[in-house]
């Protein structure tokens, strides 16, 4: 059984960071304490500074070097900078924490770096997998892992450094139902056996509630409200719904019904099989339509294809067998499969948006990153201000105009994604969890946008649009009024 580890005491006194390149604060005048064994719930509007927060804890934030800081942040005293060991961070991303290609490796990684004797790390090891209930080989490919596996791995590898602390960054967002299912079950298991720390910071409230005792709301201003989740949810909830924070029993309003009907086809899958690595199939035989008018939501569990499927519709994977074939009034005079098309046909015709958005930022501004597309399309200079300036408006980033992309919050980031995206105007859109890290009130206004796009209600006259929708949440789906193509399980 996991030994029990001695739980970490937070204090905040007036803490703030900022990043080298903004103006804007991410964090300011934070003050709070946080008594051991304490489970904490952080919420708060995209960009209040939640993510900040328990990267500064977990002392990943950088030197002076990328960022000024406010205040004290200190784990059991100690500057958390400082206390090495005593936090550890498990992200939102499955895919971008496992580090070493099998899975007792990885689980051990963390121990190493710390100095744990080498007699000492594979106890561990062991005592951390069986805690989050991951019952599987330990030279399995972490590859050959599914999304909640991935997300149990890493929260075992966080384990096995016996921190004082466990922070949780939005850890269920890009996982499937029993993903979260799995990852949930896991944390209350850990936090039985070890007695440590929480703090976790999620959009969606109703899955974390019955672990926490605590409410953080963090907002512009530092801390908003603070209590037992009855007193901030029920005492404070209208107001934090307003500003922009979910709370149960405050849905977002939902955009109006579609105004058009679905027209012609602009994409066709027949037959289509689609793989990441040449012969490994993962998704197929599929038979698909795209429509203008309409949204396609494809659903499914993780590792059933859905971003592999969505990557191959938008021309960026070629078709394992079958075929992609677009309509002449989408191809125009160019070849009729998608995958054919050079970069710069794609941006007119087909956009996409990846499942991770720092896996497409190119520029070093937020405004530069919407004017790549319009400046690759050799559009003049007015024309280029006039859609980025719209954009930056409809997406709240104006006053992150000229910030360094990835020092946004994960929210803001995801919507600089769409942004650009949506700055070359194409016809068909492919979105890899268009919602994830989102607040309620940008969470409305995105499903808002979607909704206008599809219907050709951008007011410049555009047409219907079709789009593609790859996510695990339900809400987007029947708020867009999608035709759903689930995928099964490999």
């Amino acid at each position: 059984m996991t030994a029990s580890v001695r739980p970490a005491a937070v204090d905040a006194r007036g803490w703030g960071w900022r990043y080298a390149s903004r103006r804007r604060w991410a964090a300011r005048e934070v003050s709070l304490r946080i008594d051991p064994g304490t489970r904490v719930l952080l919420l708060g509007a995209s960009g209040a500074g939640k993510s900040t927060l328990l990267h500064a804890l977990a002392g990943v934030l950088g030197g002076d070097d990328e960022g000024e800081s406010l205040g004290e942040l200190t784990i059991d005293g100690v500057p958390a900078a400082r206390a090495r060991g005593r936090a550890g961070l498990v992200l939102q991303d499955p895919d971008s924490q496992a580090i070493l290609a099998r899975v007792g490796d990885d689980v051990a990684f963390g121990c190493e770096n710390l100095g744990v004797p080498r007699a000492a790390i594979w106890p561990r090891v062991a005592d951390a997998l069986d805690a989050v209930g991951l019952d599987v080989p330990l030279d399995r490919s972490t590859s050959a892992l599914s999304g909640g596996q991935k997300q149990r791995l890493a929260l075992a590898g966080v384990l096995a450094m016996r921190p004082g602390l466990i922070l949780l960054d939005e850890p269920t967002a890009n996982l499937d139902p029993a993903g979260v299912t799995e990852v949930r079950d896991a944390v209350a298991r850990s936090l039985e056996r070890t007695g440590a720390t929480l703090v976790v910071v999620e959009h969606r409230l109703d899955v974390w509630l019955p672990l926490v005792d605590r409410v953080v709301v963090l907002g512009e201003g530092g801390v908003i409200a603070d209590g037992s989740p009855d007193a901030v949810l029920h005492g404070h909830g209208r107001e934090l719904a307003a500003g922009g924070v979910w709370v149960p029993g405050f849905p977002p309003p939902p955009p109006p019904p579609p105004a058009v009907s679905p027209g012609a086809p602009l994409l066709e899958a027949r037959e289509l099989a689609v793989a990441r690595v040449r012969g490994s199939i993962v998704a197929g035989s599929v038979d698909l339509d795209v429509r203008p008018g309409e949204v396609v939501g494809i659903t499914g569990p993780n590792g059933a294809g859905k971003s592999t499927l969505g990557l191959t519709l938008a021309g960026l994977l070629a078709p394992a067998k079958g075929r992609v074939a677009a309509s002449t009034s989408l191809a125009g005079d160019a070849k009729r499969e998608p995958i054919a098309w050079s970069s710069r046909q794609l941006l007119t015709r087909v956009g996409t948006v990846l499942q991770d958005p720092e896996h497409q930022l190119l520029a070093t501004t937020v405004r530069r990153e919407l004017e790549v597309g319009p400046r690759a399309l050799g559009l003049g200079e007015g024309e280029i201000a006039a859609r980025t300036d719209a954009l930056l408006a409809r997406l709240r980033l104006a006053a992150l105009a000229d910030a360094n992309p990835y020092t946004l919050s994960g929210g803001e980031k995801r919507r600089l994604t769409v942004g650009g995206m949506l700055a070359t105007r194409p016809r068909v859109m492919v979105l890899d969890e268009p919602t994830f890290g989102q607040d309620a009130l940008t969470w409305a206004e995105l499903v808002a946008l979607i909704a206008e796009l599809r219907d050709g209600r951008g007011g410049g006259g555009e047409s219907p649009a079709a789009v593609v929708a790859v996510t695990h949440d339900a809400a987007v789906l029947g708020a867009l009024h999608a035709r759903e193509f689930a995928l099964r399980a490999p």
